[in-house]
């Protein structure tokens, strides 16, 4: 049996699968990660992406922030690929329970999943710091310097910088689903992301799954390892 079987089978005898996805995701439908060779981190800018995703740089440089975060955070023409359809459908028939992805990108639900917790929050929700009136990514697209509202508050993303803390109810449902799934699907994420890498630990079953190019510090924990591109290996899943 080979390991993409062997997932079928996994998938076949399990009721509530979780998925739980990264950066890698999302770069099969052309979004920048930030660890690979070509990602954000490996890039030259006047300073480290880190540092102009962090709160105190949003506070301290605003404008700059805004003008990389337009740049390179909102791809608004990206698509779902294989894997965000082939969740969808596997939500659809009653096997999947939940998607728990550190993406701002809302590829999930454009794909057609419902249950989906954003533990990095959405570039597609934009709100007024003052009156917390809302606003689309492509408002925040066209908008140029600083966006502002109507009231004359700054727009900030919905989005978790470097120095914040995860919304607590979408950490919770995260937890929640994870602790209840009898199969956990780890997909196109290094682990190396916390608090979000420590969730699976919250899992006790024994359809643990790891789905990544390269290595990662829990590959010694899964039931299953696959080393491919998610997309690929999902799109064979009936």
């Amino acid at each position: 049996m080979n390991e993409t079987q062997e997932l079928q089978k996994m998938i076949d005898e399990s009721k509530k699968v979780v998925f739980f996805g990264g950066a890698g995701v999302s770069t099969e439908s052309g979004i920048p990660d930030f660890r690979s060779v070509d990602g954000l981190y490996n890039q030259h800018y006047k300073y480290p992406p880190e540092m102009m995703l962090s709160h105190t740089f949003y506070k301290t440089h605003t404008a700059e922030f805004f003008d990389f975060y337009r740049d390179k955070m909102l791809c608004l023409n990206a698509k779902p690929n294989a894997a965000h359809i082939k969740l969808a459908e596997l939500e659809k028939k009653g096997k999947l329970t939940a998607v728990v992805t550190q993406n701002i990108d809302g590829l999930h639900q454009l794909a057609g999943s419902k249950t989906v917790y954003e533990l990095h929050g959405s570039v597609h929700r934009n709100y007024c710091q003052k009156c917390h009136k809302l606003y689309d990514a492509e408002f925040m697209l066209k908008s140029k310097g600083i966006p502002t509202c109507t009231c004359g508050g700054t727009i900030k993303p919905d989005v978790v910088l470097y120095e914040e803390g995860l919304n607590q109810d979408t950490l919770f449902g995260a937890i929640n689903a994870i602790e209840n799934a009898d199969m956990l699907i780890i997909g196109g994420t290094s682990l190396a992301v916390y608090p979000a890498a420590n969730l699976i630990n919250y899992y006790s079953g024994n359809r643990l799954v790891l789905i990544n190019q390269t290595s990662t510090p829990r590959d010694n924990i899964a039931n299953l390892l696959i080393q491919s591109k998610i997309g690929e290996v999902l799109s064979q899943i009936k």
